[in-house]
């Protein structure tokens, strides 16, 4: 029997499956899903959550060369490559088989010479930047590219995307109409230069859960944040209570290395930001912020023990922490830690610890480190 690590991400095959099915009920039947795996699965594991979702993907989205090469391990559905791939990279990505996102002139030009060496067409999905202000072409450029694409004749243009800027945010819907109106304006032209049935994409999870829902505006909708059971923004999440629900998919899990107690007035960790009251029983917790721990939580987060929160105290160091325990009666060494998740009726989630950091439950996942072992439950 394989011993469990000291410290891993737990991932729920069963909450992932939830959300993937939630998300097939709220889309128009028909859409097409592109499950985003793009920075190790927002810090999920890229080929661990690849293997559970295939039954349940049109596409795999992913940003680069190296993730195309690792899920090519796993899987050999298709894949939407929305990054940027290097000159003497393409090669490598048409041979793993992918679809190229092209979103400057220059790349029209290098992946339809590489094409027409290899003699293999390309398929591409064309960016465009609708007031975004990020990657895409111009509604003002798309004419000379689309004049560009047609005389290139192993590049195959099947597909035309943007992204929203800021849909999750509800209340104010006037900068995504104003997105959704050119978006609109580069798909006609496109058309108009004989490109027929593209597969339009425009919306990510918050884009579906506001803008697509069961209309079925564009055939794919890219569904990242929603996959593993957080939610884009807290508008979103109370327009949909009652309607919906999503859970996380991802526990961090690690056990207690060392418990004891230090007298008042001492210190506890670098910088010496912690100083003890009273005699106060801290136990050592072997997780840091070369794991993923954000150091802004020195003196303020909190973990699981026992269903019962415990403070940091001092500052997080890169492989260790402490915490406060005095008010547990019963702790010893290996006792179960939970660093983000749930834990008898306590629940530590991305969302409260992005809230303290001023930040993002994206970012919070997605930061954990990729060397922790993952285990699928």
């Amino acid at each position: 029997m394989k011993a469990t690590p000291l410290s891993f991400i737990e991932l729920s095959k069963n909450n992932l499956v939830f959300n993937l099915r939630q998300f097939r009920r709220l889309a128009k039947r028909g859409t097409k899903f592109a499950i985003v795996v793009k920075g190790n699965a927002y810090g999920h594991g890229q080929n661990e959550i690849v293997k559970i979702a295939e039954p349940y993907a049109d596409y795999f989205q992913v940003d680069g060369i190296e993730e195309l090469e690792e899920l090519r391990k796993v899987s050999r559905k298709k894949v939407l490559l929305l990054g940027y791939v290097q000159k003497n990279d393409l090669r490598k990505a048409a041979r793993l088989g992918c679809i190229l996102s092209v979103f400057s002139m220059e790349q029209v030009d290098t992946i339809g010479a590489m094409a027409e060496i290899t003699g293999r067409a390309q398929e591409i999905h064309i960016s465009i930047d609708a007031y975004l202000g990020r990657e895409g072409f111009l509604l003002s450029e798309l004419q000379k590219v689309l004049q560009e694409i047609k005389k290139r004749k192993f590049l195959k243009l099947t597909g035309i995307y943007a992204h929203f800027a800021n849909i999750e945010d509800t209340t104010d819907f006037s900068h995504a109409q104003k997105q959704i109106n050119i978006y609109r304006k580069t798909v006609a032209l496109a058309e108009q230069y004989g490109f027929k049935d593209l597969q339009t994409h425009i919306s990510s999870t918050a884009g579906l859960l506001a803008y697509e829902k069961k209309k079925g505006i564009h055939p794919i909708v890219r569904l990242g944040i929603g996959t593993y059971g957080m939610w884009p923004s807290e508008a979103l999440k109370k327009r949909y209570k009652n309607k919906m629900t999503l859970k996380p998919v991802l526990a961090w899990k690690t056990k207690i290395a060392q418990v004891k107690t230090l007298p008042k007035g001492s210190t506890v960790g670098y910088g010496l930001t912690y100083k003890t009251k009273k005699a106060t029983k801290v136990a050592l917790i072997p997780q840091g912020y070369s794991d993923g721990v954000d150091r802004k939580l020195s003196n303020s987060g909190y973990v699981l023990i026992g269903g019962t929160r415990c403070k940091i105290l001092g500052r997080v160091m890169m492989n260790m922490f402490s915490v406060d325990v005095n008010h547990l009666r019963k702790v010893k060494i290996e006792d179960a830690v939970v660093i983000l998740g749930k834990q008898g009726k306590q629940e530590i989630t991305a969302e409260e610890i992005a809230k303290k950091l001023n930040t993002i439950n994206y970012e919070i996942t997605t930061k954990i480190s990729a060397l922790l072992p993952k285990i699928v439950i």
